[in-house]
């Protein structure tokens, strides 16, 4: 066994913690920012060391801090403002100017992450001494946000900062998103019934399991002076709906899910053994990290169980292997529990049981103590390494978990003299990523079987039901939504057969195929809201009628283009159509950005942007006239027609980089299809516009008219499509679609395609040499 004597003076220690906190209006309140609170608890833990502050401050070479929910998701508010350097504001309370300043990316397993992190630092030599803190002040920014008397938490600090942004990749998707998985709790509950399916416990034990598990939490937060909820309740009372303890999600109720209006900070100090000397740091506060481990879960639709988390499992055990003992031999555990699925996940795997003598927190848990954001394990860190401290020789656990399940961080703390060992959660991550994951279903159509699911509830009592399903055709899981509850009351809805349906507002599930109402008729309307339509003999006229909005198009402008060419293609007498927009400023200035920042429901048909850019079978000519701006989402309108008529004032552009986005529907793919890589690239890189002519001899556009006249050349064009036979022209785009990916050419060439036996036997081909013969103008029919 190590003495403290022989250790490597690199060896990493935390030899300092504190914790601040206030409530709403109780006495010595004072409207802490989250600066101001993380400040209080950083000189707490400067004073925590036992060595002079001053001294210590001095020292502090890093200071690293977890991000508040303000600064954890693109685009969020901050209602009272943020300083602009978080880390450094906490370092000037202190009286440090640290030479580094870090933001971590958020989760729940940031505080363990930054400890095990900056502990490696410093055992190889790069840092010696490390601030880490976090903090929110969600309760007082929530108050006072519409007050007229407000205070301010605007800052700017000089100085470097390496923020590492919000490390959401894996963790968000539009199409989840649009399924209701943009909540927390809603995102827990799949887990948590996912499990209770699995240990075959009705709903009403699974709520027993949910008290019982979380009562002797609140008896902890009750003793916490720290605690935002401190208050005592039974595993009844937990569970039982209430005015004040509404249903959020099924199976939790209010009182069971993280608190996050709190006003709290926590911070850690970690040092080298040679630095703890060289600072006059009493050894009676030095505590050790014999074990620590870092992992990360499968994305959630490429887990093989929706029921557990094995990557936090094997993250707990790597820790408890590198420090050398097991999980029997700790004396203090806190597993974080923002719900219950996390902290039933750890105690399945070794056998934990509720009333264990120990308890599952030395907090009183995210629900109870409450949910300081990412920084809540800081606090759990603080109250073990006191913890320790009181009895030396005894080991102490911290579990943080982070996203979705997803980020699972581990630290074993005790005060036994312990050399640092470098972990292997980079091969253990190796492991994780090479677990065979189930394919998914974007759009889900046929009969499915439930694999886990919630019921939301909104304040005004709707209910919403979000499934995680199996196709039975091929076993992919998709997600889906229903407003049909009645599919998710049975005795046990995992398992349940039901139907799924696809549409470009998403995936719905019904008891059966008759629940969904069948698709109307593909005839086109006399009048539409967003788009005017013209027929002309067999031709189609279609206008984008938004010209005050650069006919830019949001999702009901494109469910009425989407309507109408499902009402072109399926008529057999309409045999050319012309795509244009109205006025003469713009065709298409792509997806109205306004809409799309309104917080408003987005969608885009299955068909794709305009109802064409996804469209897999295109058996009828479209031709975009092109009037003026072609930007973003209408260049790839017009990439997708078959032909392209511009007037001359017409400009195209993949302008989506200047936002922030990307072309991705359907520019990044056809672009380079038809123009040369390098162009390509230069126009999806760069944003650049190309005018008519240019485009014309790159062959985008195939004619360009004077200004103005670009339906009158689209018309012009359509005329001349109109004297061949439409047989001829539908097949001939058949063939060419289905030769497409045929790269030798005489394999392309001898491809047998049941079209030209369709063509041969066609009226159409019958009339045309008939009519060549007789030397007559032919009569198409179509057939």
């Amino acid at each position: 066994m190590s003495t403290r004597e022989d250790l490597d003076p690199r060896t990493p220690i935390v030899v300092g913690v504190g914790q601040a906190s206030e409530i709403l209006d109780s006495p010595g309140y004072r409207r802490r920012s989250p600066a101001d609170l993380a400040g209080d608890a950083a000189r707490d833990a400067i004073e925590d060391t036992g060595a002079r502050l001053a001294t210590v401050a001095a020292a502090i070479d890093t200071v690293a801090a977890t991000r508040q929910f303000e600064t954890s998701i693109p685009g969020a508010r901050a209602l009272l403002g943020r300083s602009d350097n978080f880390p450094r504001s906490v370092a000037t309370r202190v009286g440090t100017d640290p030479k580094r300043a870090v933001l971590e990316i958020g989760g729940g397993q940031s505080p363990q992450h930054l400890v095990n992190e900056f502990a490696a630092t410093i055992a190889a030599g790069a840092a010696e001494v490390v601030l880490i803190a976090g903090s929110e002040a969600i309760s007082t920014i929530e108050k006072f946000a519409k007050a007229q008397e407000k205070p301010s938490f605007q800052e700017h600090v000089e100085g470097d900062l390496e923020d590492r942004g919000y490390g959401l990749k894996g963790l968000m998707s539009m199409h989840h998103a649009n399924h209701g998985l943009t909540d927390a709790p809603s995102q827990y509950a799949l887990f948590d019934n996912a499990r209770r399916a699995r240990l075959k416990l009705s709903r009403e034990e699974y709520a027993t399991a949910i008290g019982e598990l979380f009562a002797p939490f609140t008896k902890v937060a009750a003793a916490n002076p720290h605690s935002a909820a401190p208050v005592a309740r039974s595993a009844t009372d937990l569970m039982t709906p209430t005015e004040s303890n509404r249903i959020i999600a099924e199976p939790y109720t209010r009182y069971v899910v993280a608190r996050e209006k709190v006003n709290q900070g926590a911070a850690v100090i970690l040092m080298s053994v040679g630095a703890a000397r060289r600072l006059g740091v009493p050894a009676e506060k030095w505590v050790f990290l014999p074990g620590h481990a870092d992992l990360r879960e499968r994305d959630l639709f490429e887990r093989a169980d929706l029921s557990q988390s094995p990557a936090s499992v094997l993250a707990a055990k790597h820790a408890l292997e590198i420090a050398g003992i097991g999980f029997d031999e700790l004396r203090y555990i806190d597993l974080y529990s923002c719900f219950a699925a996390p902290v039933f996940n750890i105690a399945d795997a070794f056998g934990l049981a509720p009333d264990d003598p120990r308890g599952l927190t030395v907090t009183g848990g995210l629900p109870f103590f409450g949910g300081a954001g990412n920084n809540y394990s800081m606090h759990a860190i603080a109250e073990i390494v006191q913890r320790v401290r009181q009895e030396p020789g005894t080991y102490g656990f911290v579990g943080a978990n982070g996203g979705m399940m997803s980020k699972y961080s581990v630290g074993i703390y005790t005060t036994t003299p312990s050399p640092w060992q470098a972990d292997d959660s980079a091969a253990l991550q190796a492991e994780v990523n090479s677990w065979p994951a189930p394919a998914e279903a974007r759009q889900a159509d046929g009969w499915a079987t439930i694999e886990t699911y919630t019921v939301k509830y909104s304040r005004d009592g709707k209910r919403t039901g979000v499934v995680i399903g199996r196709l039975e055709a091929d076993d992919r899981r998709f997600i889906a939504l229903t407003e049909d509850i009645s599919v998710l009351e049975a005795s046990e809805p995992i398992g349940q057969r039901v139907y799924a349906r696809s549409s470009g507002r998403g995936n719905r599930v019904a008891a059966s195929e008759a629940a969904f109402p069948p698709p109307g008729p593909a005839v086109l309307k006399e009048r539409y809201e967003h788009i005017l339509v013209r027929r002309d003999g067999h031709l189609l006229e279609v206008t984008i009628n938004r010209p005050d909005a650069r006919n830019s198009l949001h999702p009901m402008a494109n469910e009425e283009l989407d309507h109408a060419f499902d009402a072109y293609f399926a008529a057999d007498d309409l045999w050319v159509a012309i795509l244009t927009g109205a006025g003469e400023k713009s065709f298409c200035a792509g997806n109205d950005l306004i809409y799309s920042g309104s917080g408003k429901p987005m969608w885009v048909p299955k068909n794709g942007f305009a109802g064409l850019t996804s469209r897999r079978s295109m058996p009828k000519p479209v031709i975009a006239a092109v009037n003026g701006f072609a930007m973003g989402g209408g260049c790839e309108i017009a990439l997708a027609c078959h032909l392209v008529v511009a007037d001359a004032t017409a400009q195209f552009a993949l302008s989506e980089v200047k936002v922030g986005l990307i072309a991705g529907a359907g520019g990044v793919v056809r672009l380079p299809r038809m123009v040369p890589p390098k162009l390509a690239n230069e126009l999806i890189l760069t944003g650049r516009r190309l005018s008519a002519a240019d485009a014309l001899s790159y062959g985008l556009v195939n004619r360009v008219t004077e200004a103005g006249a670009a339906v009158d050349g689209a018309r012009a064009l359509a005329a001349e499509i109109l004297e061949g036979s439409p047989t001829s022209v539908r097949i001939s785009l058949q063939v060419m679609e289905e030769t497409r990916g045929i790269a030798d050419v005489v394999d392309a060439v001898t491809h047998p395609s049941p079209a030209f036996d369709e063509l041969m036997v066609s009226e159409d081909a019958i009339e045309g040499l008939i009519a060549f013969a007789q030397k007559r103008k032919p009569q198409w029919r179509n057939r």
